[in-house]
């Protein structure tokens, strides 16, 4: 406990120069590049455009579960977390090679790389939170005071990560396929999470397969993050699925910050 503590006082001692370092990490990502920012956009657009012919109205015709929406009005508030996630989850693992010269240095705390790296994704995603809102206003949806509570769910998403990232981050400099591992484990998560499918289709037949759904704590981002913008619905509306994600989450973050503390000592020998 002492040393979350001693990390938490560190990241806000060092606030300003972690802002620094996730500004230069965000724009360093398209510097090079022809398009720069626009491959920022494109990919999340193109896979959201997949799923709407597929899922959608010229597709499967998947009826969402929320009165007088339409299906890609129901698809966004699922996507837009899980890019924010996965981004967050596949650059926390990868930092500590990214920044090896970093890591070599005695008097760097590496504890906040993962930190730097989830703040620059947090750039993007607030830029994708806003085209959301506007979408939603295109499709002239009412406006709840739940939106708001997108900051509380974005944390929690960011928790999530952060927790997650410090283990895999930790692990994939000594085991390289760690990162590979953690591709496939979000290739699978997103399908085992209910974001282009409502999970009726499966509930209505097997009741069980509910309850393994909801084993998924991003199951409570995506429900929450729709329960905001669509139904109106405050996050204590689910008390026992908030208890169990914080639960998860601060049970998946001690475990990862005593990997990441165990190996720490010996992350230069090998980078």
């Amino acid at each position: 406990m002492k040393y979350v503590i001693s990390l938490v006082k560190e990241i806000v001692k060092k606030r300003k120069m972690i802002l620094d370092l996730a500004l230069a990490d965000f724009r360093k990502r398209f510097v090079g590049s022809y398009f720069g920012i626009v491959w920022m956009f494109l990919q999340p657009l193109v896979t959201v455009l997949i799923y709407w012919f597929i899922f959608g109205e010229y597709g499967m015709k998947t009826v969402p579960p929320v009165p007088n929406a339409t299906y890609v009005v129901w698809l966004v508030p699922g996507l837009v977390p899980w890019f924010f996630y996965s981004e967050a989850l596949n650059s926390i693992t990868g930092c500590l090679q990214e920044y090896s010269y970093l890591v070599k240095k005695v008097v760097f705390q590496v504890e906040i790389l993962p930190v730097i790296k989830l703040i620059s994704c947090l750039f993007v995603h607030i830029i994708f939170t806003a085209i959301m809102m506007a979408l939603y206003a295109a499709y002239r949806q009412p406006v709840f005071a739940t939106w708001i509570q997108i900051l509380y769910y974005t944390f929690a998403a960011a928790m999530l990560a952060l927790a997650f990232g410090y283990f895999t981050s930790a692990v994939n400099v000594f085991f390289k396929d760690m990162a590979n591992i953690v591709g496939i484990c979000l290739q699978f998560g997103i399908w085992m999470t209910p974001i282009m499918y409502d999970e009726a289709i499966f509930t209505s037949r097997n009741p069980w397969i509910g309850t393994v759904l909801k084993l998924n704590p991003f199951y409570y981002i995506v429900a929450g993050y729709r329960d905001s913008m669509l139904t109106g619905d405050w996050f204590w509306r689910r008390p026992t699925m908030t208890l169990y994600f914080w639960g998860v989450t601060i049970v998946v973050m001690l475990v990862g910050l005593r990997m990441f503390k165990r190996l720490r000592p010996h992350f230069s020998d090998v980078l």
